[in-house]
């Protein structure tokens, strides 16, 4: 190859140094004409109890997404902050995008998906009203999904040193906080207390 693209510095900085010279950094980018704020977005939610919810920007939202919910992108710091988040925000509704499949890690023990062993770790420590503000949303059409960053108060991105999703840098232009774990790829991204806060811990 007489030359290479890498959309982060740290994913070109893995390879071997000979080849280093010959990459240049180059994100895929993302349409911020499209994704952009919208505080006139609504996005309507069946509830529990079979109930349409509408959420519009008044609704305090939190929001996680995956392609697939999975360790390796943080599924289960999110899923093990639960408690003491919905206890620490009572209005809060927190919308969880992923499939359960696997992109990136390993398996599932025993036949069962990631999202199952840490609903089943967690659901004990909350109550049913609080668990009833907790949202899976599957995998969602992209103007769905759009909206839903629209509507996001806060959007959570944990993961460990791996690529930077284009879902953070769609959260990013549609006007989102966000609450980030401090790996490299994210640094290129969130700058502490400006573009975003940086959790220390994982």
């Amino acid at each position: 190859a007489d030359a290479g693209i890498s959309p982060t510095h740290w994913q070109a900085s893995t390879f071997p140094k000979p080849f280093r010279e010959r990459i240049t950094v180059i994100h895929d980018g993302i349409d911020t004409a499209t994704v952009a704020p919208n505080h006139r977005a609504t996005l309507g939610l069946k509830s529990s109890n079979g109930q349409t919810l509408t959420l519009n920007r008044s609704t305090e939202v939190i929001t996680f997404v995956n392609r697939n919910l999975e360790p390796y992108r943080g599924y289960h710091t999110m899923m093990r902050a639960l408690p003491e988040l919905l206890v620490r925000r009572p209005q809060a509704r927190v919308l969880i995008v992923g499939g359960n499949e696997v992109s990136y890690g390993a398996r599932a023990p025993q036949g069962k998906s990631w999202k199952d062993i840490y609903c089943e770790e967690v659901r004990p420590l909350i109550s049913d009203a609080d668990w009833s503000r907790v949202h899976f949303l599957g995998t969602l059409p992209y103007t769905q999904f759009v909206t839903m960053l629209q509507l996001s108060t806060v959007h959570v991105y944990l993961t460990y040193p791996f690529v930077l999703s284009w879902s953070l840098l769609e959260a990013m232009s549609a006007g989102c906080a966000i609450v980030a774990s401090d790996t490299q790829p994210l640094r290129e991204a969130i700058c502490h207390d400006e573009t975003g806060a940086v959790s220390y811990t994982h």
